[in-house]
């Protein structure tokens, strides 16, 4: 074909601009390999930034522990991500498609705790007018975070126990234990092994939670 004079002024403007072009594209390549270089390789769902040495050590241990089935405790005050951290190892995990729930053991009761945790069956207590599906069968083959997993009482404790240990939940006022497979990551701002000491939280329950640890500082 036969080149239009808009076509020959465009190439002429490329080939005067070209150096700048790539000088640009270099620009921006460096950029986005200094933004990688402040996370942990092997992150996904990038929503943690880290460049201090004791965060890159936190997303080195998201990205080890992540493809593994354990149950995980973060450890930090609050407000220093504790969620994001459970999310990182999710999302960075085979569980990836599959639910993430979340629950603040904090915010709730421990009558609604129990319901919330594990279900519960129709007519289970007053308010009870349905079935319901606990956390721990909307997480089937996904993840739930537990979080402020300090908080809750010593009944609800040897339920959490039981679920850990069996791989089965048993809904408020059910009879029949019910399979999942869901991974527990539990997040706290208290020393666990002090609250096993003061027998504010069982030991046996603590061991099964903290097979691996995360400490996220502040």
């Amino acid at each position: 074909g036969v080149a239009t004079p808009e076509i020959v002024r465009g190439l002429r403007l490329f080939n005067a601009y070209a150096p700048e072009f790539r000088a640009e594209s270099e620009r921006l390549e460096e950029e986005n390999r200094a933004l990688k270089d402040r996370l942990v390789d092997g992150i996904e769902g990038r929503r943690i930034v880290a460049h201090s040495a004791g965060m890159r050590q936190v997303l080195d241990r998201v990205q080890r522990v992540a493809p593994r089935k354990v149950t995980v405790v973060i450890r930090g005050e609050s407000g220093t991500g504790k969620e994001l951290v459970a999310k990182a190892i999710h999302v960075n995990s085979p569980r990836e498609p599959h639910p993430f729930i979340t629950v603040n053991c904090a915010a709730l009761a421990e009558n609604l705790l129990e319901s919330e945790l594990f279900g519960h069956e129709k007519g289970a207590f007053s308010d009870a007018a349905s079935m319901r599906k606990g956390r721990f069968e909307l997480a089937n083959q996904g993840t739930i975070f537990l979080d402020e997993i300090g908080e809750i009482p010593l009944s609800t404790q040897v339920r959490l126990l039981r679920v850990l240990e069996s791989g089965q939940v048993q809904r408020v006022g059910g009879q029949v234990p019910i399979r999942v497979d869901t991974r527990v990551i539990a997040a706290t701002n208290r020393d666990l092994a002090e609250e096993v000491q003061a027998q504010r939280f069982r030991a046996d329950l603590y061991y099964r939670l903290n097979v691996f640890h995360i400490p996220v500082p502040p």
